[in-house]
């Protein structure tokens, strides 16, 4: 048993499609596209051997002391 066949599918598209219009979807499309790859930067940034440096590397302050 198939849980989303093909008419399901179109359907689905047609509410998306009446809901957002033919000229926000692709909006919506790109600002979700977005959403996704900057999760899975996230996910795989903190990692131990990533190639990616972080963003913003802690600042090195020199310590001295006062007497």
């Amino acid at each position: 048993m198939e849980f989303l066949s093909v008419p399901h599918l179109l359907i689905i598209l047609l509410i998306v499609l009446v809901f957002f219009g033919g000229r926000r979807i692709p909006e919506v499309m790109r600002g979700l596209g977005e959403g996704i790859r900057s999760f899975k930067e996230g996910m795989h940034g903190n990692q131990p051997g990533s190639t990616n440096p972080p963003a913003n590397p802690p600042a090195q302050t020199p310590t001295e002391e006062k007497k």
